[in-house]
């Protein structure tokens, strides 16, 4: 029987690799049989992943690049292209927030840090466009392929603090609907384009807002775990079924949409 779930042979880009959800997502593609382009601006990170995944018989590349740069984003693809001759997904893992575009309690609305606004906007929305632009070109010319975008429960409910971060995920919800359309008047069914929703994850980013110095939840991280019928925060790994089955042609006929993986938060009515 065809099992239209793996990924063998195909080559598939994530962006934002050398993050926390970024290695749950290189690994999944890796487990599936995909050839996986570890791009990111950490070279020792990137480097470090890439060995790990070699060892565990699977096959990588790093990519050391910013998803700003367009400069840097054409010399990894050429890198790529030279290697192994064609690009088959695109995963834009890379985003997330800054401490000076977080909208505090006492702070005056109408004294918002716009510069810091305006970064997380073109890190977390051009960082998916400007990717999208240069591997998408490789993956029209590949014939077939499938665009995978990260969203976020932030897109569709007013989080308190975080405006450039919701902001930035509903606009790339909006690009997801718009693009995938596009590709489809032009190109058919070959090239899809969709997102995965996740709610949350600790990382990086979000730590110092979610949990205290000494491991315990703020009171932020409480009221969502409080809002989560699952009553936990999301482990990176539970991505990556949802993840796989985009990038794989068992999604064949879906574009445009959004997978959320929330542990129920946005079901949950509070009461």
């Amino acid at each position: 029987m065809k099992n239209n779930f793996t990924l063998k042979g195909k080559v598939i880009v994530v962006t934002g690799a050398t993050g926390i959800l970024g290695e749950a997502f290189i690994n999944g593609i890796a487990e599936a049989g995909g050839i996986v382009g570890v791009l990111g601006r950490n070279e020792k990170v990137a480097n470090e992943r890439v060995a790990s995944i070699i060892l565990h018989g699977g096959e990588a590349i790093p990519l050391i690049a910013d998803v700003t740069n367009e400069q840097d984003l054409v010399k990894v693809r050429e890198i790529l292209l030279s290697k192994y001759g064609k690009i088959d997904g695109l995963v834009n893992a890379a985003g997330g927030n800054i401490p000076e575009a977080v909208v505090q309690p006492g702070q005056d609305v109408f004294q918002l840090n716009m510069p810091a606004l305006q970064q997380v906007m073109n890190l977390n929305l051009f960082g998916t466009i400007l990717p999208t632009q240069v591997f998408g070109e490789a993956i029209k010319n590949t014939g077939t392929g499938s665009v995978v975008n990260i969203s976020s429960v932030s897109s569709d409910h007013a989080l308190t603090r975080v405006l450039g971060y919701s902001l930035a995920k509903s606009a790339i919800d909006s690009y997801t609907r718009w693009f995938a359309v596009e590709l489809a008047n032009r190109f058919g069914d070959t090239i899809r384009m969709n997102s995965i929703v996740p709610g949350f994850f600790l990382t990086e980013q979000n730590r110092k807002l979610l949990t205290n110095e000494d491991g315990s939840l703020t009171e932020r991280g409480n009221l969502i775990i409080q809002n989560t019928p699952f009553s936990r925060f999301g482990n990176p790994d539970e991505l990556v079924g949802a993840l796989v089955w985009l990038l794989s042609d068992a999604s064949k006929f879906m574009t445009g949409s959004k997978i959320t993986l929330d542990g129920g938060f946005s079901s949950f009515s509070g009461v």
